[in-house]
């Protein structure tokens, strides 16, 4: 008796749960289970957007770092996607930018859901009761059949069959060299060690590059242009590359040569190149005066500056004095060398026709018509003694009168 009515209360029991669910039924996940995590009073409930549930379930349950802290309470399809329902338990905390996945259980192919903080972009915010995750923040793990479909590809018809031929090469390449690679490790340490140091140094000459094209990505219609432009030139030298080898090779032999004389006369040539230092300071040291005196080369003896104020029209008006006494020739042109005063003479001797000497002329460049009177010349003395009394004077010597431009001797 007592049996028939343990039966009867079941039956009444499941009808009863049946009218709670609305007389809809899909397996036993379409009833919730008793002692679910987030089915409870004070658990509260998301909404997320799934692009695909796979093989999710009602029931499933919902993780947070692998822990289990609700169940999924609904699975409808919206607009081309599936709107998942969850209930979590009260002290669930998320931020309001979580992300959901559908991940894999077991091996068998029961599923969850994993609710993480994104990883690309900081969390913002708290996740509430009724929030909805968007489909551009969910989405599914590899299941097991995409990765053994992907390890299918691997093993046949991927790499796997040439690991034995890499590790017979790698064999043979370290066969005999156990010295040589134990060398290289610390090299490619030092290698390692010296580029880290030189990052921000590889990291400025990538900008610098990035910069570089860049600056060519808004110049391309002109790199086009300049491309298209030397296309001909490179035409040309392309039909004259044997001309053009030619004359390398024969730079080449040239170069040959010039060495060979250096080697040979390379002292010599310190010695003239040591000896032409001291002409070219002294035409350095001329500064501008060179510069100046160029200007007379070509319109002497008018500087080019004036030359459109003495020319008018087809003639011009000269008026110029010359003085061409061996004395000035000798100290104009000679002065400074080995053969300074020797070409004065006499005239250079007795201080004939210089200005202000005992020639006693005048100026040749202001007066030089004025000539001097000729006296006989006094008889000769020695400074510091009297004169000799009687000493005939010296018969044609003529020296200019005193006031004539000089004095007397």
């Amino acid at each position: 008796m007592s049996r028939r009515i343990r039966l009867a209360g079941m039956a009444i029991g499941l009808v009863a749960v049946l009218g709670a669910s609305g007389c809809e039924w899909d397996g036993l996940n379409s009833l919730p289970l008793p002692g679910a995590q987030g089915v409870g009073e004070d658990s509260w409930q998301v909404r997320i957007q799934m692009p695909n549930v796979t093989m999710l379930t009602r029931n499933s349950p919902v993780k947070v770092n692998d822990v289990s802290v609700g169940t999924v309470t609904d699975i409808e399809v919206e607009d081309w996607h599936a709107l998942v329902t969850v209930g979590l338990e009260k002290g669930v905390q998320l931020p309001a930018n979580a992300i959901a996945r559908i991940g894999q259980t077991s091996l068998l192919g029961s599923n969850h859901i994993e609710l993480s903080a994104p990883k690309d972009v900081p969390a913002q915010g708290t996740l509430k009761d009724g929030d909805l995750i968007p489909l551009d923040r969910a989405g599914a793990f590899p299941t097991t059949e995409q990765t053994l479909s992907s390890l299918s590809v691997v093993l046949n018809g991927g790499g796997i069959s040439q690991v034995e031929t890499i590790t017979r090469e790698l064999n043979a390449t370290f066969t005999g060299r156990t010295d040589a690679i134990r060398d290289l490790l610390p090299q490619l340490n030092t290698l390692t060690s010296t580029l880290d140091q030189q990052t921000g140094d590889i990291i400025a000459a990538m900008s610098g590059l990035d910069r570089f094209a860049g600056t060519l990505a808004q110049q391309k219609d002109d790199v086009t242009q300049a491309i298209t432009t030397i296309h001909p030139a490179l035409t040309v030298l392309a039909d004259r590359r044997e001309n053009i080898t030619k004359a390398i090779t024969s730079l080449g032999d040239l170069s040959a040569v010039v060495q060979r004389i250096i080697d040979q006369g390379g002292e010599d040539l310190k010695a003239d190149l040591a000896n032409l230092e001291p002409a070219l300071k002294s035409l350095a040291d001329t500064g501008g005066k060179l510069a100046d005196s160029l200007q007379w080369l070509l319109t002497f003896p008018f500087p080019m500056k004036n030359i459109d104020k003495v020319i008018k029209g087809d003639y011009m008006n000269l008026w110029m004095t010359v003085d061409l006494t061996a004395s000035r020739l000798d100290s104009n042109f000679l002065t400074g060398t080995a053969l300074g005063g020797t070409y004065g003479g006499v005239q250079a001797t007795l201080g004939y026709g210089i200005p202000a000497t005992a020639a006693g002329i005048g100026d040749p460049l202001q007066d030089p018509y004025k000539t001097p009177a000729e006296t006989t010349a006094p008889a000769p003395t020695i400074a510091g003694l009297p004169p000799i009394p009687g000493l005939p004077a010296i018969p044609g010597l003529t020296v200019p009168a005193t006031g004539q431009g000089g004095t007397g001797q």
